[in-house]
């Protein structure tokens, strides 16, 4: 296992972390697994055994029932393993029991804190996106929180381009706490962060730690044009994540991973794991699995390292077209490039 910088925290963080939103099963969460304490407890000796040091989960996660049996699970493991949660989504029904009010931010803290069964959480995540909260007063609460010990870093996920630089411009004018990373889809057949968040991930140094990194199972080599739907998979379910809107594009990548990992004696989930970890800005990946099978499958693909004819191959089917105004820059402004700009723009060919 390798251990990467989590942005400017001065902690190092296992390239694979473990996602639990297969805790608990309970409500729409049923459709990606329904894993007991049982389960746990066993997923988490493999992770501890593999050099696994990070744990993600969330208040939404099965409304609160995920926390609860990680909270269980990581009795006696706690100083093993750094904790992380999240904050934003609904977690009932009335006004103000969702979204990044200074009111939601810190009874949900103490509610998930309560359910895991710990008094701090290393990493305390804005889940997604309120544009009617006061960044102020966001980040103002976190601050607060980390003043406490309740939490030690802030990161943000599902937030757009402008909606991190903003707040890292409000952290930085007011002295707040500053999000050491940011959790995002992002895999093989969805690269959209390539264009704003990752180069932001480069030059702001907030990490990037990739969620769904097999694309809900999509990469995984299960499906396949002649089986698009198989028995014990989330699509057959009826998970909604993520938008497929080019299914032909979704197969020509599946291809090429079952060819690549063909050559080298790997499983297709194994080399889109690999790939991701070759990414600008990634720290970790967060994986999950319904099984101890698929979890020690997913584990191995730390140890995977991919040639640069293997990365050129998943490369040709799944990069996407440069947008404006990166065409353009990609045409005409290669003299004077920083990292960031090159994160994105030395994957891709002049576009005349």
């Amino acid at each position: 296992m390798q251990y990467r910088p989590l942005g400017r925290s001065g902690l190092k963080v296992s390239t694979l972390v473990l996602g639990t939103m297969s805790f608990g099963g309970k409500g729409m969460f049923s459709m990606v697994a329904e894993n007991g304490i049982n389960e746990a407890r066993r997923q988490f000796d493999m992770l501890i055994d593999a050099g696994v040091n990070m744990v993600d989960t969330a208040d939404i996660y099965s409304m609160g029932e995920s926390e609860r049996i990680v909270g269980e699970a990581i009795q006696g493991k706690r100083d093993s393993l750094l904790l992380a949660s999240k904050v934003r989504s609904p977690v009932g029904d009335r006004p103000n029991e969702s979204g990044l009010s200074r009111h939601h931010i810190k009874r949900a803290c103490e509610a998930s804190l309560k359910r895991l069964g710990t008094d701090y959480l290393d990493l305390y995540w804005a889940h997604e996106w309120d544009g009617l909260a006061s960044l102020e007063e966001v980040l103002r609460a976190f601050d607060d929180l980390r003043r406490e010990g309740k939490i030690n870093y802030f990161g943000i996920s599902n937030w757009a381009g402008w909606q991190v630089m903003k707040a890292l411009g409000v952290s930085e004018r007011e002295g707040l706490i500053r999000p050491v990373a940011q959790q995002i889809h992002y895999s093989l057949q969805s690269r959209e962060a390539e264009y704003e968040l990752m180069p932001i991930s480069v030059d702001q140094d907030v990490s990037i730690l990739a969620w769904s990194p097999l694309a809900a199972g999509l990469l995984g080599g299960k499906i396949t044009r002649e089986n698009p739907k198989p028995v014990g998979t989330r699509q057959t379910a009826g998970w909604p994540e993520p938008p497929m809107r080019d299914w032909e594009a979704l197969w020509l990548i599946v291809d090429e991973l079952k060819a690549v990992a063909g050559g080298r004696g790997s499983t297709p989930a194994q080399v889109a794991l690999a790939w991701l970890l070759t990414r600008p800005g990634v720290t970790s990946l967060v994986i999950g699995a319904r099984t101890e099978a698929q979890l020690k499958e997913n584990l191995a693909a730390a140890d995977i390292t991919l040639s640069t004819e293997e990365i050129d191959r998943l490369e040709r089917v799944s990069r996407p077209p440069l947008l404006y105004p990166y065409w353009h820059q990609k045409a005409n402004a290669t003299d004077r490039l920083s990292a960031a700009d090159h994160a994105l723009l030395d994957q891709h060919p002049k576009p005349y």
